[in-house]
C-alpha cells in the first residue's frame, strides 16, 4: 500500500477538511486538519472492490444472511487478539458511540451517574448528558510521562448513583496500552461498585510494540457484567461506513441489548457490513504496513514536540492520535491555541473537550501522507520558533 499517495479530500464533504476552517478558522487549501480522528489513506483494495461489486449488481436492499460477515469479525479477532467470539453474541450498531448510547439507554436510567476515566474520548460524555445521566470523572494521573489509574481515590468518589463505567483500552488520548494486571483492576472496581463494564476497544489494532489485550480475556470472570465495543471503521479508515460492533457473552445483558435494538428499530448499514467483512477478511498486511507507516509519522511528530521548550508529547503506545502538554511554556491556552491555529494553520482537537485532567493538552492526528505532517510540524516548529 502507498501510503504516500496524495489524495485531495477538499470539497468531498469530508468533516475533516471541509469543517476545520469553521471550527478552527484554518483554512484548508492552506492548513492542515489534525483533528478529526480519520486517516487521509484508503482502506484496502478490497474495501473498494466490494462496494464495486454492490455497485455492478446495482439494487441496494436490505441486509440479510449477515453470517459471512459474522465470521469475518470472529476470524480477525481471533487472528489478530486471540479472543474466541462466538458469532451469536455480536451485535451491528452504527458505530461505536451509536453503540454507547445504546448501552447507555440498554443498562442505566435517567438520573444515574456512569463512570469515566478522564481526560477520555468526548463523545462519551456528550451522549452521557444528552441522556439525562451523569458523569462521574475519574481523574487519571500522570507518573513517569503517562497515564495510570489511581481505584483508592476512585472508591471514595463512588456514591452509590454510579451505575455504568466506561473504559477507553486502548486509551484516546493518551494512547496507552493498559496492562492485564491495569485491567484486571478495573475489572475488579466495577465489580466492586456492580457497574456494567463497557470496554470501548476501536483502537485495538493500532499499536507500536506494546500488545493489547482485550478485556474479555484479561477478566474473563466478569463477563456477567461485561460489554465489548470494536470496530474496523478506525483500524481501516472507513468510520463514513458507521458499523460497529457490539460483542456480549451473558445471556442477560445480550437480551437486554436486543430489546433495545428492537425498541430504537437499529438494523445493519448494507454498505458498511460489505465494507468491514472485505476489511477483516484481508486486511492483515495492510493494518501491519499501515502501523510501520503510522510509527514512522509519530516519530516526526515527537521529533518535532521535543524540539519545543516546555511542550511535551505524550509517550504513544497505540492510536494515531498524539496526546501534546503545552503548559510548559507557561503560555495561557489562547495564546499556544493561536500559534497553533493561526500561525502554524492546524487544526488540533482542544484538551478541555476531553474532561477534566485535558485542559493543557491538544491533540494531533497525524494519520495523514508523511509530506503533509512533515509540513505541518515545519510550520508547528516555526510558530514557536521565539521559545527555542
Amino acid at each position: 500500500m502507498n501510503f504516500d499517495k496524495a489524495i485531495n479530500r477538499i470539497n468531498t464533504h469530508s468533516d475533516k477538511w471541509d469543517m476545520m476552517e469553521e471550527n478552527y478558522g484554518v483554512d484548508p487549501t492552506k492548513g492542515t486538519p489534525m483533528w478529526v480522528a480519520d486517516m487521509d489513506f484508503e482502506p484496502p483494495i478490497e474495501v473498494n472492490n466490494a462496494l464495486s461489486l454492490m455497485a455492478k449488481q446495482g439494487v441496494y436492499g436490505y441486509y440479510g444472511n449477515d453470517k459471512s460477515y459474522r465470521e469475518a469479525i470472529v476470524g480477525w479477532m481471533g487472528r489478530r487478539h486471540n479472543w474466541d467470539v462466538d458469532p451469536d453474541h455480536i451485535f451491528s450498531t452504527h458505530g461505536l458511540v451509536n453503540g454507547t448510547a445504546l448501552c447507555v439507554q440498554s443498562f442505566t436510567n435517567v438520573g444515574d451517574s456512569i463512570v469515566l476515566f478522564t481526560p477520555v474520548y468526548h463523545a462519551f460524555s456528550r451522549v452521557i448528558n444528552a441522556a439525562d445521566r451523569k458523569v462521574i470523572e475519574c481523574e487519571l494521573e500522570i507518573n513517569n510521562g503517562r497515564y495510570e489509574m489511581n481505584f483508592d481515590k476512585y472508591d471514595s468518589q463512588m456514591d452509590g448513583s454510579a451505575k455504568m463505567v466506561i473504559l477507553c483500552s486502548p486509551h484516546n488520548p493518551g494512547g496507552r496500552i493498559w496492562s492485564i494486571a491495569e485491567l484486571k483492576q478495573v475489572a475488579a472496581f466495577a465489580e466492586k461498585h456492580n457497574l456494567i463494564l463497557i470496554s470501548d476497544e476501536i483502537h485495538h489494532d493500532i499499536t507500536f510494540g506494546s500488545k493489547h489485550t482485550v478485556m474479555q480475556n484479561a477478566a474473563p470472570e466478569i463477563s456477567e457484567r461485561l460489554v465489548m465495543m470494536t470496530a474496523a471503521t478506525k483500524t481501516f479508515n472507513i468510520a463514513g461506513c458507521h458499523t460497529g460492533n457490539i460483542i456480549i457473552v451473558d445471556n442477560k445483558l445480550r437480551a437486554k441489548f436486543a430489546k433495545t435494538m428492537k425498541a430504537t428499530g437499529t438494523s445493519p448499514n448494507s454498505f458498511g457490513l460489505y465494507m468491514a467483512e472485505a476489511a477483516y477478511k484481508y486486511g492483515d498486511k495492510w493494518v501491519d504496513e499501515l502501523c510501520e507507516y503510522l510509527d514512522g509519522n509519530r516519530k516526526i511528530l515527537d521529533d518535532t514536540i521535543a524540539k519545543i521548550p516546555g511542550v511535551k508529547s505524550m509517550e504513544l503506545e497505540a492510536t494515531y492520535l498524539s496526546w501534546v502538554d503545552f503548559s510548559g511554556t507557561g503560555m495561557c491556552k489562547a495564546d499556544y491555541i493561536d500559534r497553533v491555529q493561526k500561525q502554524a494553520q492546524i487544526a488540533s482537537s482542544h484538551g478541555d473537550t476531553f474532561g477534566t485532567g485535558g485542559e493543557t493538552f491538544l491533540r494531533f492526528n497525524f494519520a495523514t501522507q508523511r509530506e503533509v505532517l512533515s509540513k505541518a510540524m515545519e510550520r508547528l516548529q516555526k510558530a514557536f520558533n521565539d521559545l527555542q
